[in-house]
């Protein structure tokens, strides 16, 4: 994913489906300069992790 990506996903009030390392993860935040992202990782928000954008993945919708 790049980083504009990264960004209108965050923004978007839609759910959008996106992973990390195949784990289903949420964009916390979007770090522009450095190219990284902070993601919470399932359903606990303490598990977090800042990580390259090029690392996410966004999961096409199911029909």
């Amino acid at each position: 994913m790049d980083i504009e990506r990264a960004k209108d996903i965050y923004a978007s009030k839609d759910t959008i489906a996106v992973h990390l390392d195949g784990e289903p993860v949420w964009i916390e935040h979007v770090d522009t300069e450095n190219g990284m992202a902070t993601v919470q990782v399932g359903s606990r928000p303490t598990n977090t992790h800042t990580v390259g954008v090029e690392r996410l993945e966004e999961q096409e919708k199911q029909v």
